[in-house]
């Protein structure tokens, strides 16, 4: 292993996903994040890394990722970057930390990043901490033990463990850089500022094709048949107090009137009524919608530290006990066969007397 001297390793950078020339919601999320933990570290530089084949394009890109928080972009643009593949992406992602040595690097948990982030890793000789929900700076170990050291300024990393039913905090203060993949829809972007101006580096990686490149023979783009909850603005979720797969049609029709989107807890994914990809939760999808209707839901913590973040939040469920009411901004105690239509037809009746 190569012995690194850490002081050498400064500032924050974020890999800046891109597919098609288009930049990643992802990667503003995480721009906007590592200008938070910054203000807590002595060097407050946050660099994107754009990684592709841009022909003309890099500068917009680049610009985009200025205005919503980078102080400097490397551009590595190289025609065999042009599709993500897992070994030239590496190799650039890699080389570039081992030349500019930053302190954190953030990627997003996508499929993507969940591919490249532990390569990366491991061909830095660092740790990673996967799929985190929160990130922090501050003292490791969190409470003084006596006859070890207490490191200050280090990337606290939080993530859901043992199958969601606990949450870990996470630190890599004896190695550099402290990686992370972090969980799309978790961190707040900044608003954009476009008078705001990146200082733009073009460096060229040090790529060298090897047994490990693939060639891609043909890229097909499928369209999901689900709609994708973390872009809703509003939610009617449903937890195991739905009761049926069949009786999710009376959310359906209540989240038709309201123009939003039909999400669940991780109980009715087990159960096999919904497919995992509306999941709310720790081990399902990070939300913040508008407005989130949490019908039948209990409100166990791994459901609630995805959702909480929610503008409003409307909680309907039999139980006047459950946890939900606890975060819930409003709470309807009944039988949601009972009031879930009935909220449904005055929603309908307002639209038609509008």
């Amino acid at each position: 292993m190569i012995k690194k001297n850490l002081e050498e390793y400064k500032g924050i950078a974020i890999f800046a996903q891109q597919v098609d020339g288009k930049l990643s919601n992802i990667s503003f999320e995480l721009l906007g994040k590592a200008r938070e933990l910054a203000e807590s570290l002595d060097d407050k530089t946050v660099t994107a890394v754009l990684i592709g084949d841009f022909r003309q394009n890099a500068d917009e890109l680049a610009g985009q990722l200025g205005s919503y928080g980078a102080d400097k972009v490397v551009v590595v643009d190289d025609p065999c970057l042009k599709d993500y593949r897992t070994e030239p992406y590496t190799q650039a992602l890699a080389g570039y930390i081992n030349t500019f040595k930053p302190e954190i690097v953030l990627i997003g948990a996508t499929a993507i990043g969940r591919d490249l982030g532990p390569r990366t890793s491991a061909r830095v000789e660092t740790g990673l901490t996967a799929d985190c929900t929160k990130l922090d700076i501050g003292d490791y170990p969190l409470q003084p033990v006596p006859g070890k050291e207490q490191k200050h300024k280090q990337l606290l990393m939080t993530r859901p463990a043992f199958g969601g039913n606990t949450i870990a905090t996470i630190a890599c203060p004896n190695n550099r850089p402290q990686m992370a993949t972090v969980r799309p829809g978790v961190m707040q972007k900044c608003e954009p500022d476009t008078a705001r101006k990146a200082e733009v580096i073009n460096w060229k990686a040090p790529l060298e094709e090897n047994g490990c490149y693939v060639e891609i023979e043909k890229v097909v783009k499928a369209v999901s048949e689900v709609e994708d909850i973390a872009a809703a603005k509003i939610l009617v979720s449903g937890g195991r107090g739905v009761g049926s797969p069949e009786n999710f049609k009376l959310l359906e029709d209540l989240a038709k009137e309201l123009g939003g989107t039909v999400s669940c807890s991780r109980a009715v994914v087990d159960a096999g009524w919904k497919p995992k990809e509306m999941q709310v939760g720790q081990t399902g999808k990070t939300v913040r919608p508008h407005v989130y209707f949490a019908i039948g839901i209990s409100g166990a913590i791994q459901h609630v530290a995805g959702m909480e973040e929610s503008d409003i939040i409307i909680a309907i469920n039999k139980d006047e006990g459950a946890p939900i009411f606890d975060v819930a901004d409003y709470g309807i105690v009944g039988d949601l066969n009972k009031v879930v239509p009935l909220l449904t037809q005055k929603i309908k009746e307002v639209k038609e007397n509008a």
